[in-house]
């Protein structure tokens, strides 16, 4: 086999690792944003009684989050990942892209809400035989799907910051440690970056879109990021599991040449 198809199979390898990891990257933080307009009960859903924590002078605080938490600490394992294999660059490039994907969704899906609904579909609730009755499914409709327009601004802005601080941190630390310490840095990276996220998105959405207490938004994003925290840790196994098969996919000379490009890329 002569060196040129063996050095573009290498380069297939790579450039399909990138189009599979930025796929669930993109995906994982568009689904995110789209069901995070649900608020559920972590505690509730574990079964267990309300933390009811008093914070900043704010009573009754427990652990009423968003569905997007869910995902969006997959998205910040994603980018350690892609971070570590293709730099600073090809991370932004992710970045930048699934921003201007969800400004377009968000675009199409206020576009769908201002289609004048049918009446049999408006006023009907027979989509669902066995489901209880919906007076109005357009109301319904905005609600599930029209997130307020702050809140829209907050994410996107609290997740390209965060993004942007993420691959930063992460190589700063690389820089420092090398390729040891994978933990340390990928754990590093994505609590830094969780710290602002939380703090941003919410005090766009809350404080400045919906003029709630200064005190009040503090201590929900002191909640929040604990959640972070704690999930950030328990999921630091999963990069060195990630990691090993990519490396298994690549094989050594290879996985070693891109992340010693990454590192000298960034």
């Amino acid at each position: 086999m002569s060196k040129s198809v063996i050095a573009n199979s290498v380069a297939k390898k790579a450039h399909y690792l990138y189009i599979f990891l930025g796929g669930f990257f993109i995906v994982n933080a568009v689904i995110a944003e789209m069901i995070g307009v649900k608020i559920f009960s972590l505690e509730r859903t574990l079964g267990m009684a309300s933390a009811d924590m008093r914070i900043l002078g704010v009573d009754g605080l427990g652990y009423s989050l968003t569905a997007g938490v869910i995902l969006w600490p997959v998205v910040f394992v994603m980018t350690d990942i892609i971070n570590e294999y293709f730099g600073q660059k090809g991370v932004r490039r992710l970045s930048y892209l699934t921003v201007g994907l969800l400004i377009y969704a968000f675009a199409m899906i206020y576009g769908a809400i201002a289609l004048a609904p049918d009446t049999w579909w408006a006023a009907e609730s027979g989509l669902r035989a066995d489901g209880p009755d919906i007076e109005d499914m357009q109301l319904a409709f905005e609600r599930i799907f029209g997130q307020g327009l702050w809140i829209i601004i907050g994410s996107l802005v609290a997740f390209l910051v965060g993004q942007i601080l993420d691959v930063a941190v992460f190589h700063r630390i690389k820089r420092l440690t090398g390729d040891n310490k994978l933990w340390l840095r990928a754990t590093g990276s994505t609590l830094v970056s969780q710290l602002v996220d939380s703090f941003v998105v919410l005090v766009i959405a809350f404080y400045i879109g919906a003029g709630w207490d200064l005190s009040r938004v503090l201590a929900i994003c002191l909640v929040n990021y604990s959640y972070k925290l704690v999930v950030a840790i328990v999921l630091t196994p999963l990069l060195y599991v990630i990691h090993a098969w990519i490396d298994r996919y690549l094989g050594v000379d290879l996985s070693q040449q891109l992340r010693s490009a990454a590192l000298e890329d960034s």
